[in-house]
């Protein structure tokens, strides 16, 4: 559970994978009792109820970081570790807290970084103070993704806002539409063809999402918004005109991941566990994806994906705390798992050779890949809550020095978001370290199947 978990465990200095060994590995006794226990707990990360709406009772609502008494207008604290070129290689450098709900969502831009929280409010932050603030009406703000001066953010509810920069005020927000257009939604609904099943006796637009949007994701050519929800969906939309243009029946139970690569190239995770690949075609004026591939058949759900900006590498999350990970460069074969983690793995981001894990075990692993080797370098603790979303951006101040650093920010269910500064050329070196970390590399070429623990919907 999110809130145990509280053992400290020995590490080597540092393990990494040797290529060609086995990539299953039997859990031990504790652990096997822990995830198994786990997933009949309502306060667990595999915990999923047949029954319920996504949000009640969830167990992210249900958690102990979620009992907000302050008011949202409450002054923001901001505590900040002036840079220093002596600290060590990976250091926390401030934290962002105001108290007013769990922190789901990041996204910067810039110098601009954008929070959703379970307060409906988004809040934007500048050069790590904050900047303004704008608030919907749709519910928990899920994902965040920015595309030039639009914002796009996928809510609880099912919906989708779009926010546009004021020209005259930067800081000013307003919300420019809804996805779908309250006009699509009324010319769709005049044909009973446009209706489908969402659930037993239930129906609803075939344009519209009939549960929480889970994440958000721009085509490389930045024409294409893709919406994964909890209805099992992925939705296709012209950003030039807000149109739907698609609904992939893309997975058997909630979508939790969609990233776009290039080429046309799509990827989703699910709770049913697999991960999918998808390629877009063109159709008149419309799209059609065609399934081209599934990469990962496992008992678990897929909580997270990733591609790293040179397209070379996919990554993808889980609920029993490991990463799969797969090459492009030979036909997305399976190029191993990363192990680093005691609980889900939340979120994922890539930059450069290093790739970032958040855990419901409240920690970061910072990965360095060398070919398709991968050793967990340093983890980064200080949360006091589940690792919800990761972003990254490049230091500025530091670019002109030799060791290129990056900026961090990782936001959490304890209320917070902190800022790290990571070194690029991390090296081998002794770190305090909160969980096993271990890379295994496959032998296998193509999908990779695993079972482990029952899947569910992440919050």
């Amino acid at each position: 559970m999110f809130g145990e978990s509280k053992r400290s465990f020995p590490r080597p200095e540092f393990v990494q994978s040797e290529p060609r060994m086995s990539t299953t590995e039997a859990l031990t006794d504790d652990e096997s009792t822990i995830r198994s226990s786990s997933a009949a707990s309502p306060m667990s990360p595999y915990y999923y109820d047949q029954g319920r709406l996504s949000g009640e009772g969830s167990p992210m609502m249900m958690s102990p970081w979620n009992q907000t008494t302050s008011s949202p207008f409450s002054k923001p604290q901001w505590s900040q570790t002036q840079y220093d070129d002596n600290a060590p290689q990976n250091a926390l450098i401030g934290s962002l807290v105001r108290e007013e709900g769990h922190i789901y969502s990041l996204a910067a831009t810039g110098d601009l970084l954008y929070t959703g929280s379970d307060s409906k409010n988004i809040r934007v932050w500048k050069n790590l103070q904050e900047y303004c603030g704008f608030k919907s009406n749709s519910g928990l703000v899920k994902t965040i993704i920015i595309s030039g001066q639009k914002i796009f953010t996928g809510h609880q509810d099912g919906k989708i806002r779009v926010w546009k920069v004021s020209p005259k005020n930067p800081s000013v927000h307003k919300r420019a539409g809804t996805l779908p257009t309250l006009k699509d939604i009324f010319k769709s609904s005049i044909k009973p063809s446009n209706y489908v099943e969402v659930r037993r006796h239930k129906t609803a637009l075939w344009i519209k999402h009939s549960d929480a949007v889970s994440c958000l994701s721009l085509s490389d050519c930045k024409t294409y918004l893709y919406s994964a929800s909890w209805d099992r969906t992925i939705k296709v939309w012209r950003i030039a005109d807000s149109k739907c243009l698609e609904s992939i029946a893309a997975h058997d139970d909630a979508v939790n991941a969609v990233v776009c690569c290039d080429e046309g190239v799509m990827l989703s995770g699910s709770a049913d566990g697999t991960v999918k690949v998808w390629r877009r075609e063109a159709r008149g004026k419309g799209t059609k994806h065609a399934a081209v591939k599934t990469l990962l058949k496992q008992e678990c759900a897929v909580t997270a994906l990733v591609v790293n900006p040179e397209g070379t590498m996919v990554y993808s999350g889980a609920s029993d705390g490991m990463v799969n990970f797969w090459e492009r460069e030979k036909g997305l074969a399976h190029g191993g798992v990363l192990k680093g983690h005691k609980l889900a793995v939340l979120c994922l981001a890539a930059v450069g050779t290093l790739v970032f894990s958040g855990s419901a075990d409240k920690t970061i692993c910072v990965w360095k890949r060398e070919g398709v080797i991968h050793t967990c370098v340093s983890v980064l603790t200080g949360h006091d809550g589940p690792v919800k979303c990761l972003a990254v951006e490049a230091d500025r101040d530091a670019a002109a020095r030799e060791n290129k650093r990056w900026i961090v920010y990782s936001g959490s269910l304890d209320k917070s978001v902190k800022v790290w500064s990571v070194s690029g050329d991390n090296q081998m070196q002794h770190v305090s370290m909160g969980s096993d970390a271990d890379s295994l590399p496959s032998e296998s070429d193509g999908s990779f199947s695993s079972g482990r623990v029952s899947h569910n919907r992440i919050n």
